[in-house]
């Protein structure tokens, strides 16, 4: 655990300065081209070249690349030094293609994931900006690959603080965009500057992590001897993979089409207010949830390799619980909070407070999903580590399934102003089936879980995190008597007493029932700022 702890608080520090920035980004973005037509185009651009990259690399990285590389590590005579040579060769030259080709087919991307009418000023927009952005999904994919060679060299300060610079890049230019949020009236100038400077952000990223990786004495070798690049067996684990990242695209792409659609029968309740919520709800997973699976995944892959299968357990038990004793006090926030987190976020600009408090209100209805949703994936990790890139597919085409189904009966029953609330409400309980039928199956490969020990854990943590929920509700009932409609100051009323007091409230409740992992992560803060 200790171990655990300590690299996950190194990612958990760098990641929490990325996501902070990371909130000042958004909420820039917000500000300069708001949640309606513009904003929309914008975040539809920005999310397709991460969904190719899902489809192509990401997903590839953590269940294949990774137990490859420990593998290599400790199998080849040159620790693996070649093979990891090659696959950022490879990696690099594919992506560059794959770039160059997504550039191409921006207009037909953009009809995939949108149902906007080719020749409006939105479409014209969106297919502008994808064109601007794609390109650096070279620059990500070489990032992505050298940060995954870091991890497996524990090196993980450098792809979490990376992130930081690429945010810092991005505000500047969002701060010096001035076009407005109408796609009709801004200029091709204006949305230059938007698209270069994201794919300028991603630049950055990458270089930060190529400088870690020369740092870390990786020499770099231009390699293309193919036949030692073991790509048989990575097509083998990856196509499964790939097949799970398809899956989750296609229903990501089902996603965009009906909020577009709900977007445009309601402005402002469209993509945007989608986008903006889902990257609050991924925060207390990004800060925690990835961290520690980016440390628990290598040392699981090891045990396996070794099989020493009671130290997967032991590995997986902790890293559950050490993520729950942060998510659940988050989800219940998240569930009372959601219109109070995001009005002093985002309502500035071209975004008012009425459209801010409808985020709230999507982002209220995600905190249903943040514990299925982390459990979920902490739990494919553990196929993962055995090698087994197939079995997460099946999970992941009926959670998808599931979800499709939930999201199009929504789409059907519910009003256009309500359909994105409804599309998040069908994510969570997608999720909480597909965590149910992931725990089954890998507690049955890992031959046990320590199911009862997690529960009883998690048990522990609800009940030590109600009273916090309860403060916050009180909070928001106060605030509306006093002062009405929520507003900023309110806002920040509400947030200091039912967030800031609330967490020393759980934290202190969580302290006397002596819950192991709240007082580890209090005592080595605390040791920290004692020095």
């Amino acid at each position: 655990m200790s171990r655990l702890m300590r690299a996950s608080a190194i990612m958990a520090a760098g990641t929490m300065v990325s996501r902070v920035t990371g909130f000042v980004r958004t909420m820039v973005l917000a500000s300069a081209v708001g949640t309606a037509l513009l904003g929309d185009a914008y975040n539809v651009a920005y999310a397709i070249p991460y969904s190719i990259l899902d489809l192509l690399l990401l997903g590839v990285l953590s269940s294949v690349i990774v137990p490859m590389i420990v593998q290599a590590q400790q199998r080849d005579a040159d620790g693996g030094r070649a093979f990891e040579q090659r696959l950022l060769t490879l990696a690099t030259l594919a992506l560059i293609v794959v770039a160059a080709l997504a550039v191409l087919a921006a207009p037909l991307l953009i009809d995939l994931y949108t149902n906007w009418r080719p020749g409006s000023p939105q479409y014209e927009a969106a297919v502008l900006l994808a064109r601007l952005i794609l390109p650096q999904l070279a620059f990500f994919g070489l990032g992505a690959v050298a940060g995954a060679i870091l991890n497996t060299r524990d090196r993980f300060a450098a792809p979490m603080w990376a992130p930081v610079l690429n945010n810092i890049v991005v505000i500047g230019v969002f701060l010096a965009y001035s076009g407005g949020k109408d796609p009709a009236t801004v200029s091709d100038g204006q949305l230059a500057l938007l698209g270069l400077g994201t794919t300028a952000g991603i630049v950055a990223q990458a270089t930060v992590l190529v400088i870690a990786l020369k740092r870390a004495r990786f020499q770099f070798r231009p390699r293309l001897d193919v036949r030692n690049a073991r790509l048989g067996q990575m097509a083998k684990a990856g196509g499964w993979t790939i097949g799970y990242v398809v899956i989750t695209q296609l229903g990501f792409m089902l996603i965009t089409n009906l909020a577009s659609a709900a977007g445009d029968a309601v402005p402002n309740h469209g993509v945007s207010p989608y986008t903006y919520a889902f990257q609050l709800f991924q925060l207390p997973y990004g800060i925690i949830g990835v961290s520690v699976i980016t440390a628990m995944l290598p040392k699981m892959s090891r045990a396996v390799t070794d099989g020493r299968m009671d130290d997967l357990r032991s590995e997986f038990g902790s890293g559950v619980r050490l993520i729950s004793c942060v998510m659940v006090p988050a989800s219940l926030l998240l569930m009372v909070l959601g219109p109070a987190i995001t009005v002093p976020i985002y309502a500035h600009g071209e975004t008012t407070v009425a459209d801010a408090v409808y985020i709230g209100n999507v982002l209220q209805v995600y905190g249903l999903a943040l514990m299925p949703f982390a459990v979920f994936q902490l739990l494919l990790r553990v196929f993962y580590s055995f090698g087994d890139t197939r079995t997460p597919v099946f999970i992941g085409a009926g959670t998808t399934a599931a979800g499709a189904v939930l999201m199009l009966v929504a789409n059907a029953l519910l009003p256009p102003a309500y359909v994105v609330m409804g599309l998040a409400f069908a994510y969570a309980c997608a999720y909480g089936l597909g965590a149910v039928v992931a725990w089954m199956m890998a507690s049955r490969r890992a031959a046990g879980l320590g199911g009862w020990t997690i529960g009883t854990a998690l048990t522990r943590m609800y009940l030590a995190a109600m009273p916090t929920a309860v403060l916050a509700l009180a909070s928001v009932w106060v605030s509306q008597q006093v002062f009405g409609e929520l507003a900023f100051l309110n806002s920040l009323i509400i947030l200091a007493v039912g967030g800031g007091l609330g967490g020393l409230l759980y934290l202190a409740i969580a302290h006397k029932m002596r819950i192991p992992e709240v007082n580890s992560i209090v005592g080595m803060v605390a040791g920290r700022v004692g020095r």
